[in-house]
């Protein structure tokens, strides 16, 4: 299984957007700029059939140490949380 790396998806909207990969670029770095600014400060981003990204809170816990085994307590944590809306998962699921 290979992944896409930044550049070669770029390259694909560029192409199918036909517009140049320098400006696509610019507005998939100001895209990431606009969701992570607005989920750390709290909001949530819906993109409806796509994608949704917000912030949750992970409540402390104890785990286990992989390499020892010993008991250890993980501290509570603000995470980001990234859910694949209906039309992406069914899209998938084909």
């Amino acid at each position: 299984m290979t992944g896409v790396n930044k550049s070669e998806l770029v390259a694909s909207v560029a192409e199918k957007s036909q517009q140049t990969a320098t400006a696509v670029a610019a507005v998939l770095d100001a895209f990431e700029a606009a969701v992570v600014s607005s989920v750390a400060g709290g909001d949530k981003v819906v993109l409806p059939g796509f994608l949704s990204f917000e912030r949750a809170e992970r409540a402390a816990r104890t785990g286990r140490n992989p390499s020892t085994g010993e008991t250890m307590n993980i501290a509570a944590a603000t995470v980001p949380r990234i859910k694949a809306g209906k039309a992406f998962r069914d899209a998938v699921a084909r």
